[in-house]
């Protein structure tokens, strides 16, 4: 590597990161994967030369995709994540004591591995906890077999190329909502509408083919470039989005563990978009 890690995922902007020490590089059955150290992110995970997570600013990213959606439910007990190999979602879940059982379905073995040996910060232990499922397989295939009913979906996938790209279609949303619990939530990795507002459109429009009330919540993540990201929400019933601000400040204040940037009113500000990207709901 040169001393900068240049992330190319637009074609037009380019994302530089100073590189430290580099802690591992190859290719996997599915991807490339790098590690690497820098200054103000410390460890750096990149899929593709896009960077994916970083020690530095993953925990409003892992928090987001968590707390919103089990906080809005109240009582999840059995929680899928597809995606997240580095563990930062597991580590975030298994906090809250109601979940009985989480179940992650991760496409690549690797990922996992070495993200177990050079970033355990980010899972905390998560991979050892017996209420862990880890399941090595294509998350698509496993929602479209399977027949269990989750409380809590996450989707935490990259963005829709190379591996991740059949987490963004029809046919795998539809999935999912079969697998739902009446109650169920569902949220997804939705990029940066600033820059990737077709992902918004089309996500807008082949969720509702599935689910009967479907939104965005948005968070700011240094390393997502292009200004705030956007999760996708997905129920069949439109209780869980309009909860109380009571609702969420009474269950949050019933958990024993500390955020570093969700809390009950940054729950409720993350629904309220902005125009711009209101206007890509068409």
């Amino acid at each position: 590597m040169t001393n900068w890690f240049i992330e190319t995922l637009h074609p037009w902007w380019n994302q530089g990161l100073r590189t430290g020490k580099l802690l591992y590089r190859g290719e996997t059955n599915h991807q490339e994967l790098i590690i690497f150290e820098n200054a103000k992110f410390g460890r750096v995970l990149a899929l593709d030369n896009v960077i994916q997570t970083t020690e530095g600013d993953e925990f409003i990213y892992h928090e987001m995709m968590t707390h919103v959606p089990l906080n809005a439910h109240g009582n999840a007990k059995r929680v899928l994540i597809i995606g997240g190999g580095d563990g930062g979602m597991i580590r975030e879940v298994l906090k809250h004591p109601e979940v009985e059982q989480v179940t992650m379905v991760e496409i690549d073995r690797v990922v996992v591995d070495m993200s177990k040996v050079y970033l355990p910060s980010i899972s905390s232990g998560a991979f050892t906890d017996s209420r862990l499922e880890l399941i090595i397989t294509n998350g698509a295939s496993y929602i479209t077999e399977t027949r269990r009913r989750f409380d809590v979906i996450i989707i935490d996938s990259t963005d829709p190329v190379g591996p991740g790209e059949v987490l963004f279609t029809e046919e795998f949303y539809n999935a999912c909502s079969r697998c739902l619990t009446d109650d169920g939530i569902v949220v997804t990795q939705n990029g940066v509408p600033y820059l990737q507002g077709s992902l918004i459109t089309d996500s807008w429009n082949r969720l509702r083919k599935s689910f009967i009330d479907v939104w965005f919540f948005v968070a700011p993540i240094p390393t997502y470039q292009g200004g705030f990201m956007a999760f996708g929400w997905a129920a069949n019933n439109k209780r869980a989005r309009n909860i109380k601000l009571s609702t969420i400040e009474n269950r949050f204040a019933n958990v024993s563990f500390k955020t570093q940037y969700y809390t009950p009113l940054i729950h409720l500000g993350s629904f309220a978009l902005p125009k711009f990207v209101l206007d890509l709901l068409q």
